[in-house]
């Protein structure tokens, strides 16, 4: 910790959910090497799906992997969150200036929002006021192929750190997989609105005991609307959708304020 705790470079936090061995964290390393100094905390093993879970009834253990000169990693036992709060309360030297999560395997776009490791990283970060993207990619394989972002990711974390973010913002940013001279732009949308159906499989084991499978396909509810993330990704274009951590419904406000609470006792 020595070197980069006496440097001035920006201190970067670096975390996913696919594992601090995936692919994705370590081109995203790579990517971010020249804008500062960079600690990975990152889950020891795949955490997907995860969302904004935390551990409360097991130790969780931290084990250095790796330390050079601008790049210190650590493996948690935990989940994205706890990997972020950790590195955030116990290993690092001071509040880091941002934080990146990623690459992920696969979408995050739409309503995979609310159930992604990688992008409750990221939102842990604005939590506690630091600027944070998340990156995610449309391809799932252990080998997904990271070229846009290799092309792209660098830009978009220079652009937030010369302009910054709005507090209680992060950004949620996906990848099409086209080669890119393929590729029509970026787009700044807004997320979709949809849900996953069919979401379990029924199966039958070797013994003749049920037990049930994740797959599912997802239905986007406005296929045609130009505007959001899952058209930008299906019409060629690099989504970045701003996500806020105020949940609060501020419409439901309006509409609720006035209705009659009365006591039943």
């Amino acid at each position: 910790m020595m070197n980069i705790v006496k440097k001035k470079n920006p201190l970067i936090l670096l975390s996913n959910d696919d594992g601090v061995n995936a692919k994705g964290l370590h081109t995203l390393i790579d990517i971010i090497k020249p804008f500062g100094d960079i600690v990975v905390v990152a889950p020891e093993k795949g955490q997907s799906g995860q969302s904004h879970a935390i551990t409360i009834d097991l130790p969780i253990r931290v084990t250095k992997v790796l330390e050079n000169d601008n790049v210190l990693i650590y493996s948690c036992t935990g989940t994205p969150v706890d990997s972020v709060k950790l590195a955030i309360n116990q290993i690092l030297p001071r509040k880091p200036d941002f934080l990146i999560s990623g690459i992920n395997h696969g979408s995050n776009a739409s309503i995979s929002v609310i159930y992604s490791g990688t992008m409750a990283a990221a939102i842990e970060g604005c939590l506690n006021g630091i600027p944070s993207i998340g990156f995610s990619v449309l391809d799932h394989s252990d080998n997904a192929d990271f070229s846009l972002v290799k092309a792209y990711a660098g830009s978009i974390l220079k652009n937030v750190m010369e302009n910054d973010l709005p507090a209680g913002t992060c950004l949620n940013v996906n990848f099409p997989v086209i080669p890119i001279d393929k590729l029509k732009g970026i787009r700044i949308c807004r997320q979709t609105r949809g849900v996953w159906k069919q979401e379990y499989e029924r199966r039958i084991d070797p013994h003749n005991d049920e037990y049930f499978w994740l797959t599912g396909d997802f239905h986007n509810f406005e296929s045609d609307a130009k505007d959001t993330d899952e058209w930008a990704l299906a019409n060629k274009y690099i989504a970045i959708v701003p996500i806020q951590v105020d949940l609060t419904s501020y419409e439901g406000i309006k509409k609720i304020r006035d209705w009659n609470y009365e006591s039943n006792i």
